[in-house]
Parts: C-alpha cells; sequence; structure tokens
C-alpha cells in the first residue's frame, strides 16, 4: 500500500468522455469522472443509471465503445499496476461455480494476468485478509456455509488481500444485515486511515457517510452532481433503516462468488 510520502499528484482514476454501449443500450453517455490518490468517493443514482456499468468499465471488465480509462496515469491494459487494485463485484451468489472454502476464494485475490501461481506468504496473507474482515475463524468453511453477509465480506477479504491502493467496490452493502453493515464500515475506515483509495457504489450512504469525502450521482447514464454527499432523506437517516433493495433493472447481470471479475487480465 502507497504511503503518504510516495504518493503522487496522478489521479488513481480517470476516464474522460466514456461511453458504454451493450448491443442496442447506450449505457454510459459521456463520463467524465476523476477520483484522485486519497480520495474516498461515493458512485450513487437509481436503479438502471449506469453505477455498475461505470465501475466495470474503468476496471476493464467491460470495455468503452468510446472515451478513455487510465488507472495511476496508465491507460488500461497490462501496463496498468493490476496489483494495486482490488475490485469487489456486486450481487453474491455462492449457488454456482466450483464449491470453495473462504481461504481459497481469498486465496485467488493473488492471482492476476502476471501471476499464475500463489506466492510463498499466501497462506499468512489469506489469513491476515481475512481477519480484516472478521472472518480469520472461518477460513476453511464452504463459502455456501456462510450467510450472505459474510460471503460478501469474503469478497472483500479476496480484494483486500493483494493489499490495494485503490478498492473498487459495487454495492458492498446491499442485502447485507445491519451487523454486517457496521462490521464492514469498520473495516473500510480501517483502510482510509491507511491511505486507500476508495470508490464505492451505494444506493444510499448509510452507514458510510462518515468516510465519503465526494458523490457522483448518475441518472441515465449521464453525470447530474459531483460534489459533497446528498443529504439523507428522513427514512434512511436512523441506524435502524436495512440497506435491503431489489435489483430488479439492474444494468448488469448477477456475478458469481467466485467469479475473479477478469479485470486485468
Amino acid at each position: 500500500m502507497t504511503t503518504d510520502t510516495t504518493r503522487t499528484a496522478v489521479p488513481a482514476v480517470e476516464a474522460r468522455g466514456l461511453h458504454v454501449r451493450i448491443g442496442a443500450s447506450h449505457i454510459l453517455r459521456g463520463i467524465d469522472l476523476t477520483v484522485d490518490d486519497g480520495e474516498v468517493v461515493a458512485l450513487l443514482g437509481a436503479n438502471g443509471s449506469g453505477k455498475s456499468t461505470l465501475v466495470r468499465s474503468l476496471v476493464g471488465i467491460l470495455p468503452a465503445s468510446q472515451g478513455t480509462v487510465s488507472l495511476f496515469g496508465a491507460s488500461l491494459g497490462r501496463q496498468v499496476p493490476w496489483s494495486r487494485i482490488g475490485y469487489v463485484p456486486q450481487r453474491v451468489s455462492a449457488g454456482t461455480g466450483v464449491p470453495s472454502t473462504a481461504a481459497e476464494v481469498v486465496a485467488s485475490g493473488l492471482l492476476h494476468g502476471r501471476r499464475l501461481r500463489l506466492p510463498r506468504d499466501a497462506r499468512e496473507r489469506t489469513l491476515a485478509a481475512l481477519e480484516q474482515v472478521g472472518l480469520a475463524d472461518r477460513a476453511q468453511h464452504g463459502v455456501s456455509e456462510l450467510s450472505g453477509g459474510q460471503q460478501q465480506r469474503v469478497l472483500i477479504a479476496r480484494a483486500l488481500v493483494r493489499e490495494p491502493d485503490l478498492l473498487v467496490l459495487d454495492e458492498p452493502v446491499a442485502g447485507v444485515d445491519h451487523p454486517s453493515q457496521t462490521a464492514f464500515a469498520e473495516t473500510l475506515a480501517g483502510l482510509v486511515r491507511q491511505g486507500t483509495t476508495l470508490l464505492v457504489v451505494l444506493h444510499e450512504l448509510g452507514s458510510l457517510a462518515p468516510l465519503v469525502t465526494r458523490s457522483v450521482v448518475l441518472r441515465h447514464g449521464r453525470k447530474v452532481h459531483d460534489g459533497p454527499a446528498p443529504l439523507p432523506t428522513a427514512e434512511h437517516a436512523g441506524d435502524s433503516h436495512v440497506h435491503v433493495h431489489p435489483h430488479e433493472g439492474d444494468d448488469e447481470p448477477t456475478v458469481s462468488l467466485i467469479q475473479d471479475g477478469g479485470f486485468g487480465s
């Protein structure tokens, strides 16, 4: 993880004139976005606004139809320092794919396009990442045995095992119970104190509001706000509100728990 003494003026994320089309659908329309090193940026908007499409295009999973994306000053491709980037996909499902333990899923985060074998310290780093999300005692449990909130924390640990300078999270608290939301917020607060740059897709800020330094709002594939976070409605401001929302109309399909996502390949 980059220390304050080695930070540069190069943005962690920079997109210019980004358009994404999937089939006949024109989902993103001319998005400009900069996330500076050390920022915590929330990406907000209604279902179908293009949030998931945007983050997937930023990490190279979806190709841009027009425009450019760079990460840490490098255009998308093999020149990007993918080992510095962690990505947590939206909507976990443990019911598909090859059965895996929590430790196996987390260790897979150490593999990327340029590393096809686990490093010698993989076990220690895996357990340390699980400890960060409070699941060290579940390392050898099958992911199908874990609750939805625990599964999401396993995915976060898989991203954290790289010790990333940039962490991109897509709806990390959707469908997660309140205790898991609180544990998740505490984990992110620790990362922010260490200087990690965060880009987080959210339906509303909820328990993450104290961490957010800036919010970007999408509507119908266009950026309509970039600045201070909007105030929550009375319904969402209370501690007892559970941030669980249906995903009908989302712009992306469900992602399996053990799918690598393909970013940086």
